[in-house]
Protein backbone atom coordinates (compact mmCIF):
# COMPACT_ATOMS: atom_id res chain seq x y z
CA UNK A 1 0.00 0.00 0.00
CA UNK A 2 1.65 3.62 -1.25
CA UNK A 3 2.21 5.99 1.53
CA UNK A 4 2.46 9.60 1.11
CA UNK A 5 5.61 10.26 1.03
CA UNK A 6 7.45 13.14 -0.87
CA UNK A 7 10.99 14.57 -1.02
CA UNK A 8 13.66 15.83 -2.97
CA UNK A 9 17.11 14.82 -2.71
CA UNK A 10 20.06 16.14 -4.58
CA UNK A 11 22.52 13.43 -4.20
CA UNK A 12 25.61 15.52 -6.78
CA UNK A 13 26.60 18.44 -8.06
CA UNK A 14 27.43 18.43 -11.43
CA UNK A 15 29.57 20.59 -13.76
CA UNK A 16 27.96 24.37 -14.08
CA UNK A 17 24.51 24.10 -12.18
CA UNK A 18 23.64 20.65 -13.06
CA UNK A 19 22.90 18.18 -10.07
CA UNK A 20 21.47 14.53 -9.87
CA UNK A 21 18.58 13.97 -7.66
CA UNK A 22 15.93 11.70 -6.73
CA UNK A 23 12.28 12.40 -6.07
CA UNK A 24 10.34 10.49 -4.40
CA UNK A 25 6.35 10.47 -4.20
CA UNK A 26 3.82 8.03 -3.58
CA UNK A 27 3.47 5.74 -6.50
CA UNK A 28 7.27 5.55 -7.03
CA UNK A 29 10.65 7.35 -6.85
CA UNK A 30 11.82 9.54 -9.89
CA UNK A 31 15.63 9.66 -11.01
CA UNK A 32 16.51 12.88 -12.32
CA UNK A 33 17.43 14.33 -14.51
CA UNK A 34 14.11 12.78 -16.08
CA UNK A 35 11.67 13.37 -19.04
CA UNK A 36 8.02 13.60 -18.05
CA UNK A 37 5.86 12.18 -21.44
CA UNK A 38 2.39 13.80 -21.95
CA UNK A 39 -0.48 11.60 -21.63
CA UNK A 40 -2.65 14.34 -22.26
CA UNK A 41 -6.14 13.27 -22.74
CA UNK A 42 -4.90 10.03 -19.84
CA UNK A 43 -4.13 8.55 -22.85
CA UNK A 44 -0.46 8.20 -24.97
CA UNK A 45 -1.12 8.68 -28.16
CA UNK A 46 -0.24 5.63 -30.15
CA UNK A 47 1.30 3.81 -26.71
CA UNK A 48 -0.05 1.71 -24.02
CA UNK A 49 0.68 1.96 -20.41
CA UNK A 50 2.44 -1.59 -21.24
CA UNK A 51 4.42 -0.30 -24.05
CA UNK A 52 5.83 3.26 -21.87
CA UNK A 53 6.88 0.60 -19.58
CA UNK A 54 8.52 -1.33 -20.99
CA UNK A 55 10.49 2.18 -22.55
CA UNK A 56 11.50 2.77 -18.98
CA UNK A 57 9.58 5.48 -18.88
CA UNK A 58 9.34 7.04 -15.10
CA UNK A 59 6.61 9.79 -14.86
CA UNK A 60 4.03 10.60 -17.14
CA UNK A 61 1.45 13.91 -17.05
CA UNK A 62 -2.21 14.49 -18.09
CA UNK A 63 -3.91 17.77 -18.54
CA UNK A 64 -6.46 19.25 -16.11
CA UNK A 65 -8.26 21.86 -18.81
CA UNK A 66 -9.10 18.55 -21.19
CA UNK A 67 -9.53 15.82 -18.20
CA UNK A 68 -12.13 18.45 -16.68
CA UNK A 69 -14.08 18.88 -19.73
CA UNK A 70 -13.84 15.13 -20.89
CA UNK A 71 -14.95 12.76 -18.87
CA UNK A 72 -14.92 14.86 -15.99
CA UNK A 73 -12.83 15.00 -13.17
CA UNK A 74 -16.00 13.30 -10.97
CA UNK A 75 -15.64 10.19 -13.34
CA UNK A 76 -11.56 10.40 -12.90
CA UNK A 77 -12.56 10.12 -9.42
CA UNK A 78 -14.91 7.93 -9.31
CA UNK A 79 -12.44 4.87 -11.29
CA UNK A 80 -9.73 5.86 -7.93
CA UNK A 81 -7.72 8.65 -10.13
CA UNK A 82 -5.80 8.60 -12.70
CA UNK A 83 -3.45 6.03 -12.15
CA UNK A 84 -6.23 3.66 -11.74
CA UNK A 85 -8.28 4.81 -14.03
CA UNK A 86 -4.98 4.57 -16.77
CA UNK A 87 -3.37 1.50 -15.25
CA UNK A 88 -0.35 3.59 -15.01
CA UNK A 89 0.49 2.86 -11.26
CA UNK A 90 3.76 5.35 -10.93
CA UNK A 91 4.36 8.71 -10.50
CA UNK A 92 2.10 11.62 -12.42
CA UNK A 93 1.75 15.41 -12.81
CA UNK A 94 -0.81 17.42 -13.77
CA UNK A 95 -0.85 20.77 -15.30
CA UNK A 96 -3.33 23.24 -14.04
CA UNK A 97 -4.66 24.25 -17.71
CA UNK A 98 -3.11 27.69 -17.38
CA UNK A 99 -1.95 26.51 -21.03
CA UNK A 100 -4.60 26.54 -22.46
CA UNK A 101 -5.68 30.07 -21.53
CA UNK A 102 -2.67 30.85 -23.33
CA UNK A 103 -3.37 28.82 -26.57
CA UNK A 104 -7.22 29.74 -26.47
CA UNK A 105 -6.19 33.22 -26.28
CA UNK A 106 -3.65 33.77 -28.78
CA UNK A 107 -3.39 31.10 -30.98
CA UNK A 108 -2.09 27.56 -31.75
CA UNK A 109 1.17 26.74 -30.25
CA UNK A 110 2.16 26.37 -33.86
CA UNK A 111 1.25 30.02 -34.84
CA UNK A 112 3.08 31.26 -31.71
CA UNK A 113 5.87 29.39 -32.18
CA UNK A 114 6.23 30.28 -35.94
CA UNK A 115 5.61 34.20 -35.18
CA UNK A 116 2.42 33.77 -36.80
CA UNK A 117 -0.53 35.99 -34.66
CA UNK A 118 -3.71 34.15 -35.74
CA UNK A 119 -6.36 33.39 -33.58
CA UNK A 120 -6.84 29.94 -32.77
CA UNK A 121 -10.35 28.58 -31.84
CA UNK A 122 -12.36 31.49 -30.46
CA UNK A 123 -13.30 29.62 -27.08
CA UNK A 124 -11.69 31.76 -24.77
CA UNK A 125 -14.66 34.48 -23.38
CA UNK A 126 -12.82 36.13 -21.20
CA UNK A 127 -9.94 36.15 -19.07
CA UNK A 128 -9.82 38.47 -15.76
CA UNK A 129 -9.02 38.67 -11.83
CA UNK A 130 -11.72 35.61 -11.14
CA UNK A 131 -10.06 33.37 -13.42
CA UNK A 132 -10.80 32.54 -17.16
CA UNK A 133 -14.02 31.43 -19.05
CA UNK A 134 -14.01 29.86 -22.02
CA UNK A 135 -16.39 27.02 -24.16
CA UNK A 136 -15.69 23.81 -24.45
CA UNK A 137 -14.69 22.68 -27.89
CA UNK A 138 -16.85 19.54 -27.80
CA UNK A 139 -19.94 20.69 -27.05
CA UNK A 140 -20.04 24.97 -26.20
CA UNK A 141 -20.55 24.60 -22.55
CA UNK A 142 -19.22 27.68 -20.93
CA UNK A 143 -16.87 26.83 -18.16
CA UNK A 144 -15.01 28.98 -15.61
CA UNK A 145 -11.23 27.84 -14.86
CA UNK A 146 -11.10 30.04 -11.06
CA UNK A 147 -7.49 28.80 -9.46
CA UNK A 148 -9.45 27.03 -6.79
CA UNK A 149 -11.65 24.86 -9.59
CA UNK A 150 -7.93 24.03 -10.83
CA UNK A 151 -6.97 22.75 -7.66
CA UNK A 152 -10.51 20.83 -7.24
CA UNK A 153 -10.12 19.18 -10.37
CA UNK A 154 -6.41 18.39 -10.08
CA UNK A 155 -7.63 17.11 -6.56
CA UNK A 156 -10.31 14.61 -8.02
CA UNK A 157 -7.72 13.51 -11.03
CA UNK A 158 -5.46 12.33 -7.97
CA UNK A 159 -1.70 13.00 -9.57
CA UNK A 160 1.19 13.25 -7.18
CA UNK A 161 2.47 16.19 -8.54
CA UNK A 162 -0.11 19.44 -9.06
CA UNK A 163 0.39 22.52 -10.57
CA UNK A 164 -0.90 26.42 -9.79
CA UNK A 165 -3.45 27.99 -12.35
CA UNK A 166 -1.47 30.34 -14.37
CA UNK A 167 -1.54 32.65 -17.63
CA UNK A 168 1.37 31.17 -19.88
CA UNK A 169 2.06 34.46 -21.66
CA UNK A 170 2.89 34.59 -25.49
CA UNK A 171 6.25 35.62 -26.91
CA UNK A 172 4.95 38.61 -28.79
CA UNK A 173 3.00 40.76 -26.15
CA UNK A 174 4.72 43.97 -24.84
CA UNK A 175 6.32 43.99 -21.27
CA UNK A 176 3.41 45.95 -19.79
CA UNK A 177 0.96 43.18 -20.16
CA UNK A 178 3.59 40.56 -19.62
CA UNK A 179 4.02 42.27 -16.03
CA UNK A 180 0.34 42.63 -15.31
CA UNK A 181 -0.56 38.86 -16.43
CA UNK A 182 2.68 37.86 -13.94
CA UNK A 183 1.23 39.70 -11.16
CA UNK A 184 -2.41 38.29 -11.93
CA UNK A 185 -0.73 34.47 -11.98
CA UNK A 186 1.10 35.27 -8.30
CA UNK A 187 -2.22 36.26 -6.96
CA UNK A 188 -3.71 33.28 -8.62
CA UNK A 189 -1.05 31.38 -7.81
CA UNK A 190 -1.72 32.69 -4.00
CA UNK A 191 -5.09 31.10 -4.20
CA UNK A 192 -4.31 28.55 -5.60
CA UNK A 193 -1.85 27.59 -2.72
CA UNK A 194 -4.84 28.57 -0.44
CA UNK A 195 -6.93 25.85 -1.96
CA UNK A 196 -4.43 23.05 -1.69
CA UNK A 197 -3.78 23.86 1.79
CA UNK A 198 -7.27 23.49 2.71
CA UNK A 199 -7.45 19.36 1.91
CA UNK A 200 -4.30 18.72 1.93
CA UNK A 201 -4.20 15.21 3.09
CA UNK A 202 -0.50 14.54 2.33
CA UNK A 203 -1.65 12.67 -0.72
CA UNK A 204 -0.19 15.67 -3.72
CA UNK A 205 2.64 18.02 -3.75
CA UNK A 206 2.18 21.08 -5.05
CA UNK A 207 4.31 23.68 -8.09
CA UNK A 208 4.82 27.11 -7.62
CA UNK A 209 5.18 28.63 -12.06
CA UNK A 210 7.73 31.42 -12.94
CA UNK A 211 6.19 33.68 -15.02
CA UNK A 212 7.74 37.02 -16.67
CA UNK A 213 8.69 36.36 -20.05
CA UNK A 214 12.16 37.54 -21.56
CA UNK A 215 12.57 40.55 -18.98
CA UNK A 216 15.36 40.08 -16.24
CA UNK A 217 13.07 42.09 -13.55
CA UNK A 218 10.06 40.15 -14.57
CA UNK A 219 11.47 36.97 -13.68
CA UNK A 220 13.52 38.24 -10.53
CA UNK A 221 10.50 39.34 -9.27
CA UNK A 222 8.17 36.01 -10.05
CA UNK A 223 11.54 33.90 -8.57
CA UNK A 224 11.36 36.00 -5.52
CA UNK A 225 8.06 35.47 -5.40
CA UNK A 226 7.65 31.16 -5.57
CA UNK A 227 10.95 31.17 -3.23
CA UNK A 228 9.07 33.21 -0.74
CA UNK A 229 5.97 30.57 -0.44
CA UNK A 230 5.77 26.97 0.30
CA UNK A 231 5.14 25.16 -3.20
CA UNK A 232 7.20 21.79 -2.92
CA UNK A 233 8.85 22.49 -6.56
CA UNK A 234 9.15 25.12 -8.78
CA UNK A 235 7.98 25.11 -12.75
CA UNK A 236 9.43 27.77 -15.60
CA UNK A 237 6.86 28.87 -17.58
CA UNK A 238 5.88 31.28 -19.77
CA UNK A 239 7.74 33.13 -23.07
CA UNK A 240 11.33 31.67 -23.10
CA UNK A 241 12.56 33.78 -26.01
CA UNK A 242 12.66 34.28 -29.66
CA UNK A 243 15.27 31.61 -30.31
CA UNK A 244 17.38 28.71 -28.63
CA UNK A 245 19.82 30.58 -27.24
CA UNK A 246 17.33 33.30 -25.58
CA UNK A 247 15.92 30.72 -24.08
CA UNK A 248 19.07 29.57 -22.59
CA UNK A 249 19.34 32.76 -21.08
CA UNK A 250 16.06 33.39 -19.95
CA UNK A 251 16.46 29.18 -18.24
CA UNK A 252 19.93 30.30 -16.62
CA UNK A 253 18.70 33.57 -15.29
CA UNK A 254 15.79 31.96 -14.03
CA UNK A 255 17.56 28.77 -12.42
CA UNK A 256 20.07 30.99 -10.79
CA UNK A 257 17.21 32.71 -8.82
CA UNK A 258 15.70 29.61 -7.77
CA UNK A 259 15.82 28.36 -4.04
CA UNK A 260 18.28 25.54 -4.68
CA UNK A 261 16.69 22.74 -2.06
CA UNK A 262 13.56 22.36 -4.43
CA UNK A 263 13.09 20.29 -7.79
CA UNK A 264 12.75 22.38 -10.65
CA UNK A 265 10.73 21.55 -14.15
CA UNK A 266 10.68 23.38 -17.48
CA UNK A 267 7.59 23.14 -18.76
CA UNK A 268 7.13 22.12 -22.58
CA UNK A 269 10.55 21.78 -23.38
CA UNK A 270 12.06 18.75 -24.76
CA UNK A 271 14.95 18.59 -27.56
CA UNK A 272 17.61 17.11 -27.30
CA UNK A 273 20.01 20.39 -27.10
CA UNK A 274 17.43 22.23 -24.96
CA UNK A 275 17.97 19.17 -22.24
CA UNK A 276 21.40 19.24 -22.21
CA UNK A 277 21.07 22.86 -21.50
CA UNK A 278 18.75 22.67 -19.38
CA UNK A 279 20.23 20.17 -17.39
CA UNK A 280 23.57 22.19 -17.13
CA UNK A 281 21.80 24.85 -15.35
CA UNK A 282 20.34 22.63 -12.52
CA UNK A 283 16.89 21.52 -14.28
CA UNK A 284 15.13 18.54 -12.77
CA UNK A 285 12.29 17.55 -15.04
CA UNK A 286 11.52 18.10 -18.47
CA UNK A 287 8.05 17.69 -20.62
CA UNK A 288 7.09 18.08 -24.14
CA UNK A 289 4.85 15.89 -26.92
CA UNK A 290 7.81 16.63 -29.36
CA UNK A 291 9.04 13.00 -29.04
CA UNK A 292 5.78 11.30 -30.18
CA UNK A 293 4.32 13.94 -32.42
CA UNK A 294 7.23 14.22 -34.81
CA UNK A 295 6.91 10.46 -34.51
CA UNK A 296 3.53 10.40 -36.18
CA UNK A 297 5.18 12.45 -38.37
CA UNK A 298 7.73 9.93 -39.65
CA UNK A 299 10.12 11.28 -37.15
CA UNK A 300 12.52 9.08 -35.29
CA UNK A 301 15.18 10.38 -33.15
CA UNK A 302 18.61 9.10 -33.50
CA UNK A 303 22.13 9.79 -31.75
CA UNK A 304 24.59 12.01 -33.63
CA UNK A 305 26.81 9.30 -34.73
CA UNK A 306 23.75 7.60 -36.47
CA UNK A 307 22.67 11.18 -38.66
CA UNK A 308 25.06 10.27 -41.53
CA UNK A 309 23.16 12.38 -43.46
CA UNK A 310 22.11 15.23 -41.86
CA UNK A 311 24.11 16.53 -38.50
CA UNK A 312 22.24 19.18 -38.21
CA UNK A 313 19.03 17.50 -37.06
CA UNK A 314 17.85 15.88 -33.99
CA UNK A 315 16.00 12.71 -35.92
CA UNK A 316 15.70 11.06 -39.51
CA UNK A 317 12.21 11.30 -41.93
CA UNK A 318 11.45 7.85 -42.48
CA UNK A 319 8.55 8.95 -45.21
CA UNK A 320 11.63 9.91 -47.27
CA UNK A 321 12.44 7.89 -50.45
CA UNK A 322 15.79 7.12 -48.94
CA UNK A 323 14.68 4.57 -46.57
CA UNK A 324 12.78 2.47 -49.24
CA UNK A 325 15.29 -0.27 -49.25
CA UNK A 326 16.84 0.24 -46.07
CA UNK A 327 17.78 -2.81 -44.08
CA UNK A 328 18.97 -1.26 -41.31
CA UNK A 329 16.85 -0.88 -37.70
CA UNK A 330 16.24 2.98 -37.07
CA UNK A 331 19.15 2.38 -34.76
CA UNK A 332 21.63 -0.77 -34.90
CA UNK A 333 22.73 0.38 -31.22
CA UNK A 334 19.26 0.45 -29.97
CA UNK A 335 17.29 -1.68 -27.44
CA UNK A 336 13.69 -0.72 -28.26
CA UNK A 337 11.51 -3.24 -29.40
CA UNK A 338 11.36 -1.51 -32.95
CA UNK A 339 14.52 -1.63 -33.48
CA UNK A 340 14.76 -5.05 -32.40
CA UNK A 341 12.18 -6.09 -35.20
CA UNK A 342 11.54 -3.63 -37.76
CA UNK A 343 13.95 -2.12 -40.69
CA UNK A 344 13.65 1.55 -41.89
CA UNK A 345 12.58 0.45 -45.02
CA UNK A 346 8.99 -0.92 -43.37
CA UNK A 347 8.41 1.48 -41.30
CA UNK A 348 8.71 4.02 -44.98
CA UNK A 349 6.43 1.34 -46.09
CA UNK A 350 3.55 2.16 -43.17
CA UNK A 351 3.81 5.45 -43.74
CA UNK A 352 3.59 5.43 -46.95
CA UNK A 353 0.42 3.57 -47.17
CA UNK A 354 -0.94 5.21 -43.82
CA UNK A 355 -1.08 2.43 -41.71
CA UNK A 356 -1.27 3.55 -38.42
CA UNK A 357 0.91 0.72 -36.86
CA UNK A 358 3.78 3.27 -37.98
CA UNK A 359 2.76 5.53 -35.57
CA UNK A 360 2.93 3.16 -32.45
CA UNK A 361 6.26 1.59 -33.61
CA UNK A 362 8.30 4.83 -34.20
CA UNK A 363 6.36 6.30 -31.14
CA UNK A 364 7.74 3.40 -28.91
CA UNK A 365 11.33 4.19 -30.74
CA UNK A 366 11.07 7.76 -29.49
CA UNK A 367 9.98 6.86 -25.53
CA UNK A 368 12.65 4.60 -25.86
CA UNK A 369 15.35 6.64 -27.13
CA UNK A 370 14.35 9.71 -24.45
CA UNK A 371 13.99 7.48 -21.53
CA UNK A 372 17.60 6.10 -22.52
CA UNK A 373 18.89 9.76 -22.77
CA UNK A 374 18.08 10.73 -19.38
CA UNK A 375 19.58 7.76 -18.11
CA UNK A 376 23.19 8.36 -20.34
CA UNK A 377 22.96 12.05 -18.77
CA UNK A 378 22.15 10.77 -15.29
CA UNK A 379 25.50 8.31 -15.63
CA UNK A 380 27.23 10.90 -17.01
CA UNK A 381 26.81 13.38 -13.92
CA UNK A 382 27.32 9.99 -11.42
CA UNK A 383 30.90 9.29 -13.51
CA UNK A 384 31.66 13.00 -13.93
CA UNK A 385 31.84 12.99 -17.64
CA UNK A 386 28.25 14.97 -18.33
CA UNK A 387 30.77 17.54 -20.06
CA UNK A 388 32.43 15.28 -22.71
CA UNK A 389 28.70 13.82 -23.82
CA UNK A 390 27.46 17.07 -24.20
CA UNK A 391 29.87 17.94 -26.26
CA UNK A 392 29.43 14.51 -28.07
CA UNK A 393 26.09 14.93 -28.55
CA UNK A 394 25.48 18.99 -28.90
CA UNK A 395 28.22 20.00 -31.09
CA UNK A 396 26.95 19.51 -34.42
CA UNK A 397 23.79 20.98 -33.58
CA UNK A 398 22.40 23.98 -35.41
CA UNK A 399 20.67 26.56 -33.12
CA UNK A 400 17.00 26.99 -34.43
CA UNK A 401 15.91 30.77 -35.14
CA UNK A 402 12.51 29.61 -34.65
CA UNK A 403 10.20 31.65 -31.88
CA UNK A 404 10.28 29.22 -28.31
CA UNK A 405 6.71 29.14 -25.96
CA UNK A 406 6.03 26.97 -23.58
CA UNK A 407 4.76 23.84 -25.47
CA UNK A 408 3.30 21.88 -22.21
CA UNK A 409 -0.09 19.89 -23.24
CA UNK A 410 -0.54 19.81 -26.81
CA UNK A 411 -0.50 15.87 -28.19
Amino acid sequence: MKSNVFSFHIKKQGPASSRLGVLETPHGVIKTPAFIFCATKAAMKCLTIEQLKACDTQIILSNTYHLMLQPGPEAVRHFGGLQQFTGWHGPMLTDSGGFQIFSLGHGSVADEIKGRRRMGQKTLLKINEEGASFRSYINGQEYLLTPEESIRVQRYLGADLIVVLDECTPYHVDKSYTKASMERSHRWALRSLSAYKKEDNGSQKLYGIVQGGTYPDLRKESCDFVNNHSFFGHAIGGSLGANKQEMYDVVALTMSLLSKDRPVHLLGIGGIRDIFEGVLQGIDTFDCVHPTRIARHGGALVKPWNRSHDLKREHINLRNSQYRLDNNPIESDCGCATCQNYTRGYLHHLFKIEEILAFTLVSQHNAYFMNNLMKMIRNALETDSLMEVYNIWCQNMQESQLNVSNTVSCS
